[in-house]
Parts: C-alpha cells; sequence; structure tokens
C-alpha cells in the first residue's frame, strides 16, 4: 500500500519512519509512505502557503492553489484513485474498525492542515474523508498522520514479532472489543506487590479465565460503552455476565 503524505514539515517524519518495531513496514515497502510539501509547488519568489482569512480573524488560511498542485504532483505518480483524508476536529474519530480498513486497503494521500486550517473551497472540491483523533485541537495533521501510518503498520504481516500480539490487543474483534487485561513480568514481587498467583499457576484455562474476567472489569469500568456494544451483539457469556453482576 502507499500512503502520500501532504506536509509543510516532512523533517517530522523522518525519525517516525526509521526508528521502532513499525520502521519494518515502512523499510519494507509494505507501507510505501512518500513525502510531499505544497512550498515545492507555490508560486512566487517566497513559495507562499498561506495568507489572511476573507472576513478578518486572527491566524492564517493554508492556500488552495499550492494543495491542488501538490495533487496533480501525487496524482501523477500513483495513477490511481486514491481517496484524500484531512485530520480535522470535524472527523469521524479514529478507531480500531476503522484502521482494519486501512490496514487491508491500497493507501491514501494524508493531509496535513497548518494555521487556522485550509481554505474550504480545496476540501469542498478534493477531500474525501476528513479524520480526528479526538475532541482535541492540534497545531498541525502530522501527529494524527503519524498515529494512522503506526497502526496500519503494526497490523501488516511480519511487522511485529508476535504475529499474533496485534489480535490481543484493545477493541480487537478477538477480545469481543473489549479493553485488554493487565499484564505482569519479572520479578514475581516489586515494592511489595506479587504478580497475581493464577499467572504462575501453570493452569492456562484459568488464566484464560481471569484474563478475561479482568477485561470485563476494566472495560466496565473505563468505556461502558464498549461493554454496551458487546452485549447487544451477544458476546458476552452469563459466566461473563455473572462476574460483571459481582462487580457493580
Amino acid at each position: 500500500m502507499r500512503f502520500d503524505v501532504v506536509t509543510l514539515f516532512p523533517e517530522l517524519f523522518v525519525p517516525f519512519l526509521s526508528v521502532g518495531i513499525t520502521r519494518r513496514a515502512f523499510e519494507s515497502g509494505q507501507v510505501d509512505v512518500h513525502l510531499s510539501n505544497p512550498r515545492e509547488f507555490a508560486s512566487g519568489n517566497y513559495r507562499r502557503v498561506d495568507d489572511r482569512p476573507f472576513g478578518g480573524g486572527p491566524g492564517m488560511v493554508m492556500m488552495a492553489q499550492p494543495l491542488e498542485q501538490t495533487l496533480v504532483h501525487i496524482r501523477a505518480q500513483r495513477h490511481d484513485t486514491a481517496p484524500v483524508v484531512l485530520f480535522s476536529p470535524i472527523g469521524q474519530r479514529l478507531d480500531h474498525a476503522q484502521v482494519q480498513r486501512w490496514s487491508a486497503g491500497s493507501g491514501a494521500i494524508l493531509l496535513c492542515g497548518r494555521y487556522e486550517g485550509i481554505d474550504q473551497r480545496f476540501i469542498d472540491t478534493q477531500v474525501n474523508q476528513q479524520i480526528s483523533l479526538g475532541d482535541f485541537v492540534l497545531s498541525g495533521g502530522e501527529v494524527p498522520a503519524m498515529a494512522l501510518l503506526d497502526a496500519v503498520a503494526r497490523l501488516q504481516p511480519g511487522v511485529l514479532s508476535d504475529a499474533d500480539s496485534h489480535a490481543m490487543d484493545s477493541f480487537n474483534p478477538a477480545l469481543d472489543g473489549l479493553l485488554d487485561c493487565p499484564h505482569y513480568t519479572r520479578p514475581e514481587e516489586w515494592a511489595g506487590q506479587r504478580v497475581p498467583e493464577v499467572l504462575l499457576s501453570g493452569n492456562h484455562a484459568h488464566i484464560e479465565r481471569w484474563r478475561r474476567d479482568q477485561r470485563l472489569q476494566l472495560t466496565a469500568q473505563h468505556r461502558p460503552d464498549l461493554l454496551a456494544v458487546a452485549r447487544s451483539a451477544g458476546l458476552l457469556t452469563e459466566q461473563d455476565e455473572a462476574v460483571l453482576a459481582q462487580n457493580i
């Protein structure tokens, strides 16, 4: 798959693409990332990409023309109809289901806005989808773009050391969309706290039941909306409901 990132700060992506486990996906080309700077397609001696907003107000607005020229350049390289994605507060919040769809697709053109935003005319004519990380505002779309790329990269075959690792992540259908359980490692006792005995028992059936119970309790405590979805889908057993009833 190929992702083209339109950003005024391509240097922000250099360490991101070369560090950590997900670099395997980027270095191998499983997730092929290309960076394009609109300044390279702006006209004039100053390569201007922004201007004052009509109607007044604070800040600057990214101009449509340099973005359009950037898009023309990218389209000529891609030879496809990849969607243009803008990271924006009005977008749909990114979740696991969306990441799974992106990880099985052929990529997209990711548009990282800056300043007060982008000329609405460009959004109306060129943007196919808008995505948000949550109800807060960032200084640009680079961090959301990295979040999407990272989430997609770790789902690619061979990227994680354990191929089944991501199947046990929070929100995964393998966990019925619940939050993941707590995890422990050596030493068995730290700061006066011991690892739960069940995890040292070697009884895999008991261990899996304990983990399921922990997932249920954590989800009920922190994300009851996820629990409601699992319940409505018929994913909770009578034993699950009994565990939840004991902790009300």
